[in-house]
């Protein structure tokens, strides 16, 4: 019998019309969407369902997806599915903390729509810089980024595929020497900020401010962090993650490794894209993968269970 992971995705999977299905067809994900739009004082559902520029703007992005996330996960919750452990990417590990129960989805996007303002305003535009770097081992672009100050790796996706981050002349000078060490491609990314790297540390401390006054419980169902690749054990400890998070490298591929490692065998992602799924299979091909982003995609649910064995 194979464990069951639920994993959430991250900043960069929103589009428009994401969750639309299940606000319609869900009054449990319906009530969702409307506390979100209660407790941050805008339209979730026009922000989520309708085409507009604000969806791909940080600040709003982050409340977004969470809200999103989380209103697939309640319908799956009252259909009686839980996981076994539970993680998400960078942004994605709030909905986790909804899932494993160690906080409130209230909390969750209060917390989120904050975070999303700070690293926004974190660092003035055109001053820092993401790039993916494509075919190269996460060990060599180490090796090249010790030599190059103001540049660090963001995410650790998958193998041969990692993200960097930094000062932008830092991202550029290593995206020069990457390519000479024989990465296949160095692209740079479209984004509003050097997101996991040390020039958000800021950001984290004052999301601090923001975490002093939010309730954290403890949690039946395990979550792996994306800070140090590893279960999170009791209340203590989780607060002091999500600040360092913010300017910390994402280990994705580690905390896949955790999980399989621990027993897990199959893996559901719950929201927009299959971009986790995707990184899953590229870390462990034998692992199984299902996506819920659809309402007509709960149908195989049950399905994916009993192939784990539930």
């Amino acid at each position: 019998m194979g464990k069951i992971a639920y994993i959430f995705p991250g900043q960069g999977a929103q589009k428009a019309g994401m969750g639309q299905d299940f606000y319609e067809n869900s009054p449990i994900s319906k009530a969702v969407f409307e506390k979100a739009g209660e407790l941050l004082g805008f339209s979730m559902e026009a922000l989520c369902f309708e085409e507009n520029d604000r969806l791909d703007i940080t600040e709003y992005t982050q409340a977004a997806m969470v809200t999103t996330s989380t209103a697939m996960l309640r319908e799956l919750q009252k259909r009686g599915f839980v996981p076994d452990v539970t993680a998400g990417l960078s942004l994605g590990e709030y909905c986790a903390l909804v899932c494993c129960g160690a906080m409130s989805f209230e909390d969750a996007v209060q917390v989120v729509r904050q975070r999303g303002i700070l690293m926004q305003e974190a660092v003035p535009a055109g001053q820092g810089g993401m790039a993916a770097v494509m075919g190269l081992s996460a060990e060599a672009i180490e090796q090249v980024l010790n030599h190059i100050p103001g540049v660090q790796i963001a995410n650790y996706n998958c193998p041969g595929q990692i993200v960097i981050s930094g000062e932008k002349k830092a991202v550029d000078t290593a995206a020069a020497a990457l390519k000479d060490a024989k990465a296949k491609r160095v692209v740079p990314l479209n984004v509003s900020g050097p997101f996991h790297s040390e020039m958000l540390k800021e950001a984290g401390s004052r999301l601090g401010q923001t975490l002093a006054s939010v309730a954290v419980f403890e949690h039946e169902i395990p979550y792996v962090t994306n800070v140090t690749a590893s279960y999170v054990g009791g209340t203590d400890k989780i607060k002091e993650l999500l600040i360092r998070q913010v300017s910390s490298s994402v280990r994705w591929q580690q905390s896949v490794e955790a999980m399989i490692a621990d027993g897990v065998t199959h893996f559901v992602e719950i929201g927009p894209g299959r971009t986790l799924a995707s990184f899953v299979k590229k870390i462990y091909r034998d692992a199984a993968v299902y996506n819920v982003e659809k309402w007509e995609q709960l149908d195989g649910l049950q399905d994916f269970y009993r192939q784990a064995g539930k």
